[in-house]
């Protein structure tokens, strides 16, 4: 009997001109935006290469430390899964604008937005008269009349819509997968391939939401013109007003200072407050030198200076105690000054990821931004990337800043003590290199986890409510 009410309702789906416009719609959306999103990444992926090739032959002919910061800074190259999913990787900034402001002004779409929105409005559209329809027609109480269980009506309802949203989901996702595969510059992997499993499976899970929300709204009104209005209201709230609202209420509950603010403040104690510190602390240290070693008070030129260093062992001795005293007093005023500019920064950070775990928890609240979490957290494109990106950049800095730039600094004074070590030319070809290497597959499933959770725990408790207002639904 059961099998028999399911094949009803997937008949009535199937043969219905919703389902048929709908699964066009979802197709030819899927495949094009694969398409679009694959040419997209290809596209990214040669600049990307392009930048790191022009970085290298910096690196070897034109590289000072003075200047270098604001070459080597790491950058995350293309992941293959943006040619499904876009996720936070796609930067908005003035460059883009200026070149190309269609992209800025009318983003492209992804699979996360395909289904967060258009799937869940098919799965409204699909079951929003699914009691109420019936009612209607009276074929709900011809079916009670013969004895068939109000509890299998119910489940045959909710089996039905779900497997009519999976079945065109999955055909139009293995058509934009076929795009995808089909061009040899995207490179999945084996975990790629288990992530985008598991963001199917949420998808699903999110379909099935959305389609015993309007279960359960057909359930509880008497008419399919109520029904859709309801319906498309919780739509309207679920799916636009929470996600989008919940970065407002937690910045008024959890407030964290302007960055710009703290930007200035902290460029002014780098800047012109630490030069000034270290300015004061250099004539200090180094007048004390002066005073122990009276021949650094001669006037020499350059090549004069140059001479005097290289033949002379007790000039050379009182020149590297004097540049010992200036290092030490630029060390000092960049420790005192740093340590003020990190207790701000840190203060801000602190304030920032309170308020982002506000805005995160209330948005939750909402099925799409459950989603939408999952999947930009599986695909490697989402918030948690970028925690994990500037774990690997910290690495890299300190690889970079604390160990290879002091060793070179000194292999460069080695051979000449009086160069200016920040301001020379030097090949740096073998500086360590940023590399990014995605987040292990099973720190990304756990991460998935919660609105996974959450979603399944939408499902069972909706499901639960239509059940309950079906078995007390007034079918006269």
């Amino acid at each position: 009997m059961g099998g028999t009410l399911i094949a009803k309702e997937l008949r009535a789906h199937l043969l219905s001109f919703r389902f048929l416009a709908s699964f066009v719609t979802l197709f030819v959306l899927v495949v094009v935006t694969a398409f679009v999103l694959t040419g997209d990444y290809v596209r990214k992926l040669d600049e990307y290469s392009a930048r790191q090739a022009e970085i290298d032959r910096y690196l070897r002919s034109y590289a000072h430390f003075n200047r270098i910061g604001a070459i080597v800074q790491p950058t995350q190259p293309p992941v293959p899964f943006q040619a499904l999913v876009r996720g936070l990787t796609a930067d908005v900034n003035m460059e883009g604008f200026d070149n190309d402001p269609l992209p800025v002004m009318f983003p492209l779409i992804d699979l996360t937005f395909i289904v967060t929105i258009l799937v869940s409005l098919i799965a409204l559209i699909l079951t929003y008269d699914a009691v109420s329809g019936e009612k209607e027609e009276g074929t709900l109480k011809l079916m009670l009349a013969n004895g068939l269980p109000r509890s299998k009506i119910i489940l045959a309802k909710a089996a039905g819509a779900g497997l009519t949203l999976l079945g065109p989901l999955v055909v139009s996702l293995a058509a934009g997968l076929l795009v995808i595969v089909l061009n040899p510059r995207v490179d999945w992997t084996g975990a790629d391939w288990a992530a985008l499993g598991l963001i199917l499976a949420g998808a699903a899970v999110f379909a099935g939401v959305f389609a015993l929300i309007g279960i359960l709204v057909s359930s509880v009104h008497r008419s399919s013109a109520t029904s859709i209005m309801t319906s498309l209201f919780i739509w309207t709230l679920l799916v636009l007003v929470v996600p989008n609202l919940s970065p407002y209420v937690a910045s008024f509950l959890s407030p964290a200072p302007s960055r710009i603010k703290v930007a200035r403040e902290t460029a002014r104690l780098t800047d012109v407050d630490r030069d000034d510190l270290g300015r004061r602390l250099q004539a200090q240290y180094q007048a004390e030198v002066l005073e122990a070693y009276p021949v650094l008070g001669e006037r020499l030129t350059e090549a004069e200076l140059k001479r005097r260093v290289a033949e002379d062992p007790a000039y050379r001795t009182a020149y590297e105690a004097r540049r010992a005293a200036g290092q030490r007093a630029w060390a000092e005023a960049n420790r005192i000054q740093g340590a003020k500019a990190e207790d701000l920064n840190r203060d801000l950070r602190r304030k920032e990821e309170a308020q982002t775990g506000l805005a995160r928890a209330i948005s939750m609240v909402s099925p799409l931004a459950d989603l939408a979490y999952l999947a930009t957290d599986l695909s490697s494109t989402g918030m948690r990337n970028r925690v994990h990106f500037g774990r690997l950049a910290e690495l890299w800095s300190q690889a970079f800043y604390r160990d290879y730039r002091p060793r070179k600094i000194e292999e460069m004074r080695a051979k000449d003590p009086t160069v200016d070590a920040w301001n020379t030319a030097v090949d740096m070809s073998d500086a360590p290199r940023f590399r990014y290497v995605e987040e292990e597959l099973g720190e990304r499933v756990r991460a998935a986890l919660p609105p996974f959770a959450v979603l399944f725990g939408y499902a069972v408790v909706l499901f639960a409510a239509a059940y309950v207002s079906f078995i007390r639904y007034d079918v006269r």
